[in-house]
């Protein structure tokens, strides 16, 4: 995507921004936000059932798997949830309908319910199957192209995304010849950022302005998504990012288009590379083997970096809010007594994970932009044992 040439931010601007200009003010705002949202939040988790014992490791589950609802609270052993599209296709039949219809796993429908490891096992755990007549597991599982709680939280950062873009643009053509401001300073900003410190370091004057749309893009969706995971109740809350699914497609995005825009010489040094003893290369070819491994580590070293990093932030979050019902169920009072510590360090951990969200962002960006650049490899030959760019 394009803006428009006159677009323009200087050191004068950025520091007139509010957040830059009371650095003071601007976290102590932060702070009294994130223990708003941890007050929504410890709500949630103290309107749980209160015959039903808790169990940490099925609410911590429950918040980081994907659903066909969107979970809101449990109050006194009902679920509050917003239904999403359930799609499914069975024997050349569509059906579509309400994930409300199943009654949080309670009610088939159609000869569907959602899988439950109790009754049918492991292998139908957080699958929509078929049943018969009697409400048991058949065997078959139709296939799902349902509206789930991460595919909606996709279409809610895409839709923010292209939100903001086009505001941005829209007041940059109104403020033709004068400084930029709102919207269009921040995304400025952003554009700036990405170009001059990640992608012309990486690849190269010459080349970079045909990367930077994905790089962009790539950098906004994780951060933005990384952001909304964080917040407890709708529209946020969904572990987008902490989604091995979402995190390989990313991952696959770079792989290719690394491998698609590559020039000859990239491919040359992976079967010989330059500078290499022979013996590394004949008769055994050692160094071929392990580049061309490389190739696909790459990209699986950036999904696992993004999917664990994001997980892991959520649990740990989640575990420290646990202690306090799991001293709770044994008496009230210690409960109570003990509280206060877990929940400072939820919150020290969530301020954690909001630089964390904006690190795992700029990481992807950044190795993405270095894969792209070493794509583009110039042509070297040795000469009295030094590595000499042609």
């Amino acid at each position: 995507m394009k803006f428009p040439c006159f677009i323009r931010i200087n050191e004068n601007n950025f520091l007139n921004l509010p957040f830059v200009r009371d650095r003071k003010m601007f976290m102590k705002r932060i702070i009294i936000l994130v223990t708003i949202l941890f007050s929504f939040n410890f709500s949630s988790f103290a309107s749980g059932s209160e015959n039903k014992p808790f169990d940490p490791g099925e609410m911590i589950l429950g918040h980081i798997v994907d659903d066909h609802s969107w979970h809101i609270l449990t109050y006194k052993d009902k679920d509050v949830a917003i239904p999403l599209p359930v799609i499914l296709i069975n024997e050349g039949r569509l059906d579509v309908f309400m994930s409300s219809k199943f009654e949080h796993g309670h009610a088939t429908y159609k000869g569907y319910r959602l899988g439950n490891v109790e009754r049918d096992g492991e292998k139908a755990k957080g699958k929509i199957i078929c049943v018969d007549e009697n409400g048991k597991w058949n065997g078959k599982t139709p296939l799902d192209f349902s509206i789930t709680k991460n595919v909606m939280m996709l279409i809610i950062v895409a839709i923010i995304m292209i939100v903001v873009v086009f505001r941005a643009k829209k007041v940059a053509f109104k403020q033709q010849g004068k400084a930029p401001k709102g919207v269009q300073n921040l995304v400025e900003i952003l554009i700036l950022f990405i170009r001059d410190d990640i992608a012309i370091p990486s690849i190269g004057k010459k080349r970079y302005k045909k990367f930077m749309p994905y790089l962009l893009t790539a950098f906004c969706f994780i951060f933005l998504s990384n952001i909304m995971g964080l917040i407890p109740f709708f529209p946020g809350g969904a572990n987008l990012t902490g989604n091995i699914a979402v995190t390989m497609v990313l991952a696959l995005f770079t792989f290719f288009i690394t491998q698609f825009t590559a020039n000859k010489n990239y491919f040359k040094h992976i079967i010989n590379m330059p500078g290499v003893p022979w013996w590394l290369k004949f008769p055994l070819p050692i160094m071929p083997i392990v580049e061309i491994l490389s190739m696909f580590t790459k990209p699986f070293a950036l999904m696992i970096r993004l999917f664990a990093n994001i997980t892991a932030g959520h649990i740990i979050i989640l575990g420290f809010l646990s202690i306090i019902f799991i001293f709770g169920a044994k008496s009230v009072a210690i409960g109570y007594g003990v509280s206060i510590v877990p929940f400072l360090f939820a919150i020290f951990m969530t301020l954690l994970e909001v630089l964390v969200a904006y690190i795992q962002a700029y990481v992807f960006t950044l190795l993405s932009a270095i894969y792209f650049g070493m794509s583009h490899e110039e042509h070297t030959e040795v000469e009295h044992g030094e590595i000499v760019n042609k």
